[in-house]
């Protein structure tokens, strides 16, 4: 069984390496993707989610709290009860931006002294930090103008101070690099995966395959096995171009990344061998991978917030294995992700690999029969 299956996965790797649309396809467009993504422009920002920690009881300090409460922008607003509870809110993503008033705010603001407030941002999503930090200042220079009048005092000059955590000077790429990663492995994964089976029905040999004496589940294998190995490869470029061209730090577990990856083209090629068993031509698998992965990377969270969806497209995300994928690569990356919060994202991950590969394994046998 697997000699036979040993000699269908190198005929795939040589089909797939002798075919020069199979490798123009696999080799130029996630090339060219990588450094026009790594350097995208940025997006509108809105319905953020920050917290605010006040430890002031003073006036002024409840009225820049209702300012930043008002605001359209900031549509869920957590109120932190301590200092200790700032660097859980931004780990774990419930924010991208604290708030931090301390306790003698309105005390300085009344004795007509100098008052500060302190802005920590998620370095991780530096774009929404860059627009969000905007926001916040915008605020608080209205607020400075409206108590310099109140007061009559020289309207003073409002510097900011702020600290963004993991990606300390907002490199818009320590983001984007990260998620290419997933998004290029998927990309390819399903290239490959959908162009197998099409590509030996447009060659005419897929009669021949079928009566070969290798079982469908052995046919199954023998072409995902490749697609598993050319999309980790893909990404192994990937990563190795964001760490050692781009200086993008990489502070997590190397092994559990690869095991994520894996699980994750799992997933992926389930759907590029559906995709493969419907399509006659290359140009139609080609055609329906581009149909698949558009929908997948715009409901990932990678281009917008997810948070800024509709609620029912919110849900359907949940069956995108892109979404997770995207949180343990940039945690892996930017923040040494500990293991069981990769399993968190890992195990959805999972099911969707054992959902899309039976689907496709029992398609394929009806295509057979």
């Amino acid at each position: 069984m697997w000699t036979r299956i040993r000699a269908l996965i190198i005929k795939e790797l040589l089909a797939v390496w002798r075919d020069p649309r199979s490798r123009i396809v696999l080799i130029v467009p996630p090339i060219v993707q990588l450094f026009i993504f790594a350097f995208a422009a940025t997006l509108e920002v809105k319905n953020v989610t920050i917290g605010i920690l006040n430890r002031d009881n003073g006036e002024q300090g409840i009225e820049l709290v209702q300012r930043f409460n008002g605001s359209p922008t900031f549509t869920q607003i957590y109120f932190l009860k301590s200092v200790e509870e700032i660097t859980p809110f931004i780990d774990n993503q419930k924010g991208v931006m604290v708030l931090s008033i301390d306790e003698q705010f309105s005390r300085n603001l009344d004795a007509k002294n100098t008052a500060s407030v302190q802005l920590i941002f998620d370095g991780r999503r530096s774009n929404s930090t860059q627009i969000v930090g905007g926001y916040a200042a915008t605020i608080i220079d209205q607020f400075a103008n409206d108590v310099s009048s109140k007061k009559n005092i020289p309207i003073q000059r409002t510097e900011l101070f702020p600290r963004n955590w993991f990606n300390p000077n907002l490199l818009y790429y320590w983001y984007n690099v990260p998620c290419l990663v997933g998004i290029l492995t998927m990309l390819t994964g399903l290239i490959v995966s959908s162009l197998s089976i099409a590509r030996e029905r447009e060659m005419g040999t897929f009669d021949q395959l079928l009566v070969s004496p290798m079982l469908p589940i052995e046919i199954l294998i023998g072409k995902s096995l490749p697609a598993i190995l050319i999309g980790i490869a893909e990404g192994s470029i990937i990563l190795t171009v964001g760490v050692f061209i781009l200086n993008v730090p990489f502070t997590g577990s190397l092994l559990m990344l690869y095991f994520s990856l894996f699980v994750f083209v799992c997933a992926a090629i389930g759907v590029g061998l559906f995709i493969s068993a419907l399509c006659s031509t290359q140009q139609q698998a080609i055609l329906g991978t581009y149909v698949f992965m558009s929908p997948s990377i715009l409901l990932s969270g990678f281009a917008t917030p997810i948070e800024n969806m509709p609620w029912w497209l919110q849900a359907i995300t949940y069956l995108n294995p892109l979404r997770y994928i995207l949180v343990i690569l940039k945690g892996s990356f930017l923040k040494a992700m500990p293991p069981h919060v990769i399993l968190s994202n890992l195990w959805p991950i999972a099911i969707i690999a054992i959902v899309t590969l039976t689907a496709s394994s029992w398609f394929f046998r009806r295509k057979l029969e």
